[in-house]
């Protein structure tokens, strides 16, 4: 199942895409969930509700994909948590070693767009704007201290995100948290696809494409921790609620360490795709303040 979070007018709402129609949650479960928040507190019997409706598709029901200003899939998370150095590949590049546990840090949710949006910045506050596509994961349920064996258990599906990065602020800083958490710099979407859809979150095809030209490939499997043992790892340390958001890494050809550096600039096209989940797609804009 794949959901979506759109505006209808002035109002989020929350839907079902199938074919490139979606289908509000609140239309298919009459007196159902009107947005995400209100779909994850529902709890698991509204989800399993949801999905029988969703698992008998009525073609050409709905409003066109293409015809939503769309968000992102969960609009405000409580919380996105950002793994660092969790592919050899771009701890390489990097000059780093693999880490022996993961490496984590917070990007605020104020940051969250959805596909379509603009990554706007102040060229007056950075000039080293950077991409990093990655798998997002989204939890179902709040959870703490689960074993690595439960942990799949309590995600509720998957979307694509970029970790946009100012690198100049990110290296005056000496860590990571201001640069990675700018307005419009945690795009999400375009959708959550179910767990049900996603047998195993290691064996994803991961791209990330600036102007049509691909910069980073690689596979979910090159994780250094996966995700799993990401969602494991986090709730030993505080309680993930549900709609929280888990950014698992970015595999290597970031901008920064290419030689030349190839940083993000104003009109540059953003896509994150990943095979099963679908195309992120962002244009970036200078704004000056």
């Amino acid at each position: 199942m794949r959901l979506v979070s759109y505006l209808d007018g002035a109002l989020e709402r929350v839907g079902v895409e199938h074919a490139g129609r979606v289908r509000s949650v609140e239309a298919m479960v009459p007196g159902g969930p009107r947005t995400m928040a209100e779909l994850l507190a529902a709890g698991p019997g509204m989800m399993a509700r949801l999905h029988l409706t969703a698992d008998a598709p009525a073609p050409d029901i709905g409003t066109r994909l293409d015809e939503l200003a769309l968000l992102s899939p969960v609009p405000r998370p409580g919380k996105v948590v950002a793994v660092g150095i969790n592919y050899l590949e771009h701890a390489t590049e990097g000059g780093r070693e693999a880490p022996a546990e993961p490496v984590l840090f917070a990007k605020f949710p104020t940051a969250v767009v959805g596909s379509g949006a603009d990554i706007t910045w102040d060229p007056g506050l950075t000039t080293a704007v950077d991409f990093e596509a990655e798998l997002a994961v989204v939890i179902a349920r709040d959870c703490r201290r689960v074993d690595v064996s439960a942990a799949l258990d309590h995600v509720l599906g998957y979307a694509c995100l970029n970790d946009v990065s100012a690198r100049d602020l990110q290296f005056a800083d000496k860590q990571f948290v201001r640069a990675k958490s700018l307005d419009s710099f945690c795009p999400v979407g375009p959708a959550v696809v179910t767990t049900d859809e996603i047998a195993d979150p290691q064996t994803l095809s991961i791209r990330c494409l600036v102007n049509g030209q691909v910069m980073q490939e690689a596979s979910t499997a090159e994780m250094i921790h996966g995700v799993a043992e990401l969602v494991s790892f986090c709730s030993r340390a505080f309680t993930l609620e549900a709609g929280d958001i888990i950014a698992t890494g970015t595999p290597s050809g970031v901008g920064w360490y290419r030689d030349p550096k190839r940083m993000l600039h104003d009109g540059d096209e953003v896509v994150v795709e990943i095979d099963g989940i679908g195309r992120l797609v962002n244009r970036c804009r200078e704004e000056t303040a």
